[in-house]
């Protein structure tokens, strides 16, 4: 829940991301569909952050918020999912992607 700087949910702003969620839900799902399997892999940050340019144009930061937390939301269900699959918990799933991240790039 968003809350304005007393703590309480601030309803304009809500109000706003609300309206423009929708259509952000949709732009995530085409940018999981284009970069899921893309080859060579570096291409799926270019194209991430291509789409990211794209609504900041259109949409300010408001966008870039939404967009930030529809990715957070389907990333959250896929490693859910995930981790149910393989029989790990939660935290051994993400772990092993740290891990991963760690081993392609170890200068940090």
């Amino acid at each position: 829940m968003l809350t304005g700087e007393e703590g309480r949910v601030d309803k304009d702003e809500e109000r706003r991301l609300r309206a423009i969620a929708p259509e952000i839900t949709r732009v995530t799902i085409d940018l999981l569909r284009t970069v899921v399997g893309l080859e060579p892999a570096e291409r799926v940050p270019e194209e991430a952050l291509r789409v990211a340019d794209e609504v900041l144009a259109k949409h300010g930061s408001d966008g870039l918020r939404v967009l930030v937390m529809s990715m957070a939301g389907w990333t959250a269900v896929g490693i859910e999912s995930n981790a149910h699959l393989t029989g790990k918990t939660h935290e051994a799933y993400l772990d092993e992607m740290e891990l991963t991240c760690w081993e392609a790039n170890p200068d940090g």
